[in-house]
């Protein structure tokens, strides 16, 4: 009987029990199981609501469907109030500077003194901005060995420019008597900008040393600092209290951007606002410049003139016709090549071309040839914040430089035409199996304008054509050489 599965007995021992066994785990299991979600129900659902209202929060914003019809006009030179900085000292010989870019019939700004200065009713000092005698300062603790307390002063340039409560403002910017601003392209650069928003906005130096003694996140003011209406607010309430915790800081640039920090805005930098922080000549900066637009120049007083032969004054009021012609396109450089000749050709637009004997690469000829020393007078090429070239000691290969000379408008072809005459310097005999470029001693430029170059996200180099060659090997740019 044992082997019948039928038998009770064996149907106990051998099924039942264990099948008792089996349910009454299982009944514990799904005990603890409905147990512990009971227990955690409550707990999941509040997760999952604040998950919800979490994104909610910071959701992106979606698109109005009902835009409005009207927009907000771009951003003009109207917008912008200027605060220029300056000295009674100084003045007599800077304010030729400003004279150079103020329109008093467009800008609106101050230049701002320590003290009252005399001015001359028949002269042409009416063409320069208004003056305004910057607050007392004798209050504020300055405790810097090396700096002077008027830098207190020039800090609060923004604060001051703010309470004096102009309309429909929309960008202050800060500049010294010795800067020299390109006004549309300034106007160019802040249109990129929503002026509702926080934004301080300028260059570092070119003194790698200079950054570091000073900050890497400054915004150097001689280079020109633009800061948002938005920023300016909220910086006229704190900046006195902010001053008075940096009594040991040396200057204004330094002063303003530690307020900066205490309200947490970054600088944005842009390339075209030029502290140059160098001795000696420009033309290595000024015949590579970074694709951006030119927007300030400074220190002209520490530099040579920017063309040969010609005093400062002079040698600025030449840039003046290529800049009225196309501003947007002053000073880019596009690179080109004539085969047959075996030159490499870079072309400065609006101030100077150089050929090269030899074939270089676009690469080689975007880097600065160093025409200028440091800010410390050394020549170290690892002291500047960007990579540069040495130039040449071999007189063969040194350049052949022509600088502009003439700007004017074809009505027949609808381009500029600027016009580059040789410097005259001696070059020696080379008996190089290329053409030698000594015979050429003019050299025309024609070129489309075009006003929304800064428009795009990135602007080619561009498209040379040299017309004194048949094969040249081309990159996109709308001027050609003649």
């Amino acid at each position: 009987m044992k082997d019948n599965p039928k038998d009770p007995e064996n149907l106990y021992s051998t099924w039942t029990f264990p099948k008792v066994t089996i349910c009454f785990l299982l009944l514990i299991f799904f005990s603890y199981i409905s147990y512990s979600l009971k227990f955690l129900h409550p707990y999941l659902c509040t997760q999952q609501s604040q998950s919800l209202n979490f994104q909610s929060q910071f959701s992106i914003p979606q698109s109005d469907p009902n835009p409005p019809t009207s927009q907000e006009p771009k951003t003009n030179i109207s917008h912008i109030v200027f605060g220029i900085a300056a000295s009674a000292d100084l003045w007599h010989h800077r304010k030729n500077y400003i004279k150079l870019w103020w329109r008093p019939d467009q800008m609106r700004g101050h230049v701002w003194l320590d003290q009252p200065v005399k001015t001359d009713p028949k002269s042409d000092d009416n063409l320069l901005p208004p003056f305004k005698i910057s607050g007392d300062t004798s209050g504020f603790k300055y405790t810097n060995p090396k700096g002077h307390h008027s830098a207190i002063r020039i800090s609060r340039i923004v604060s001051e420019s703010f309470r004096v409560g102009m309309k429909n403002v929309r960008w202050f910017v800060l500049g010294d008597d010795d800067t020299v601003f390109v006004a549309e392209n300034l106007v160019r650069v802040l249109q990129k900008y929503d002026h509702n928003q926080f934004y301080y906005i300028g260059g570092s130096s070119e003194s790698h040393l200079q950054n570091i003694k000073f900050s890497y996140n400054m915004a150097y003011g001689g280079g020109g600092i633009a800061i948002s209406y938005s920023l300016a607010k909220a910086l006229e309430k704190m900046q006195d209290g902010c001053i008075q915790r940096y009594p040991g800081l040396y200057g204004s640039d330094d002063r303003l951007q530690a307020c900066m920090a205490e309200i947490g805005v970054p600088l944005t930098r842009e390339k075209g606002f030029h502290q140059f922080d160098v001795y000696g000549s420009l033309f290595g900066l000024l015949a590579a410049h970074p694709i951006a637009p030119l927007v300030s120049l400074h220190h002209l007083d520490v530099v040579e003139p920017i063309f040969p032969d010609m005093d400062r004054i002079h040698a600025l009021q030449r840039l003046e016709a290529p800049t009225k012609l196309d501003s947007a396109g002053l000073a880019q450089q596009s690179i080109c090549y004539d085969i047959n000749r075996s030159w490499t050709i870079s072309v400065s637009w609006g101030y100077a071309v150089q050929i090269f004997q030899g074939i270089s690469s676009a690469r080689e000829m975007e880097l600065p040839l160093r025409t200028f020393l440091n800010w410390y007078k050394r020549a170290d090429h690892t002291a500047y914040t960007f990579n540069t070239a040495s130039v040449n000691r071999h007189a063969c290969q040194v350049p052949f430089v022509y600088y502009l000379s003439n700007a004017f408008y074809d009505t027949s072809t609808n381009q500029t035409i600027t016009e580059y005459v040789q410097h005259q310097t001696r070059m020696p005999e080379c008996n190089w199996k290329m053409a030698n470029p000594s015979r050429i001693h003019k050299v025309h430029v024609h070129k489309s304008s075009d006003p929304h170059l800064w428009d795009k996200v990135l602007m080619p180099r561009g498209e040379i054509v040299a017309g004194y060659s048949d094969q040249i090997a081309r990159r996109k740019a709308p001027w050609s050489l003649k």
